[in-house]
């Protein structure tokens, strides 16, 4: 028993470790603060993109936008859900 846990140690910390990390991008999302609500990252892509294309923006991270972009982004956002 104990040969089996020495040699399967560092796959059962390397599983676990690689499982917490890829939990965590599952949940990630962008906080709102203007509406006090959260959108997954995944989904909200597609948002933003259309956003950045109806407003004839250049592409600019979100993150990166001034905090008039983003305001306007987000009271965009609720206005097409």
């Amino acid at each position: 028993m104990r040969r089996f846990l020495k040699d399967f140690a560092p796959l059962l910390l390397a599983t676990a470790f690689v499982s917490s990390v890829a939990g965590c991008a599952v949940h990630a999302s962008y906080y709102d603060p203007y509406h006090h609500d959260y959108h997954p990252v995944s989904g909200e892509v597609v948002y933003y993109s259309q956003w950045e294309h109806d407003t004839h923006r250049e592409h600019v991270d979100l993150d990166k936008r001034s905090d008039a972009d983003k305001k306007e982004y987000w009271d965009w956002r609720h206005s097409h859900q």
